[in-house]
């Protein structure tokens, strides 16, 4: 197990997991630039080959010709998921602005051209009942009939020692598995140590944070749609950068932009790196050794 890709890869929240995790990113495309040029600060020194030409690193993965892209183990994407949420109307594949509805089309693309071992993907929770049903089965069955397996689940930061709510769809699935032989497990959640209050450096009113996100911001404290804004030693904090880095699980140093609202959108876009890397790390467990799932299954 070496490599893997990252599609729409955002700042980079899977790109910093599965490195952490041994595991060299051999491609990746982001289409905005601002997401771009925080990617290329923070990667460029551990993963210098991939800003060698733009092929390595992709603007629009629907100019990319699959047949020049490297050979690669794991297929990581947190695909766009305004198409899928409230704040995109849930629209789903009938959206068509940016052609953000049809993204998903493009992972398939590819997972068919390359085959790679597996694939890991991610989006809003809203994603599994979106149309009824309907959008996640289209998803799942096209999948499988790449003959790759598909599981799934509801996977929140805070299980994963994150203090953010955030519940996500996660998806990940191994080529040639058959029925017989499905018996991989996500990984179990692990107890809250760090809290809001350890964010903030002082006592704050919750325990867990609100999720973060895009709409919203500078709502006040007693708004409905507030996630910026918190109790901290009974003074109204507002949310930084620097707090959105732990919530969210990037190092003190990760570069981000100096602008409040540049940065807090980026990180709201992003994924929340302990549960990709715990859900990633159990990934090459079970491709490394699969008896051991099948002995507790």
């Amino acid at each position: 197990m070496k490599t893997f890709i990252d599609l729409f890869a955002g700042i980079g929240g899977f790109h910093f997991a599965f490195h952490k995790l041994g595991l060299e990113c051999v491609f990746a495309s982001e289409i905005e630039e601002g997401a771009r040029e925080v990617y290329i600060k923070n990667f460029k020194k551990i993963s210098p080959s991939l800003f060698s030409n733009d092929l390595l690193f992709n603007r629009d993965i629907y100019d990319l010709n699959v047949n020049d892209l490297p050979d690669f183990d794991i297929c990581c994407a947190g695909f766009p998921c305004q198409p899928f949420s409230q704040i995109g109307h849930k629209r789903g594949f009938k959206e068509n602005f940016e052609g953000r509805g049809n993204l998903f089309f493009e992972i398939e693309r590819i997972i068919k051209a390359k085959e790679p071992k597996a694939f890991f993907l991610e989006n809003v929770q809203h994603l599994i009942n979106h149309d009824n049903g309907r959008t996640f089965k289209i998803i799942k069955d096209r999948i499988e009939s790449l003959n790759y397996s598909f599981y799934f689940k509801k996977v929140r930061a805070c299980d994963f020692n994150l203090p953010q709510l955030r519940p996500r769809t996660f998806m990940v699935g191994f080529k040639g598995e058959q029925e017989k032989d499905k018996h991989f497990k996500f990984p179990d959640p692990v107890p809250l140590k760090k809290t809001m209050s350890d964010v903030f450096g002082g006592k704050c009113s919750r325990e867990i944070g609100f999720t973060l996100r895009l709409g919203g911001m500078g709502s006040n404290i007693n708004d409905r749609r507030n996630w910026d804004s918190y109790l901290v030693d009974g003074e109204v904090v507002k949310l930084q950068p620097e707090h959105g880095k732990k919530m969210q699980g990037f190092p003190k140093n990760f570069y981000l932009p100096k602008s409040r609202t540049k940065a807090l959108r980026l990180l709201g876009n992003s994924v929340a790196v302990n549960a990709v890397h715990a859900v990633g790390k159990q990934m090459i467990s079970y491709i490394e050794e699969p008896d051991s799932f099948r002995s507790t299954g």
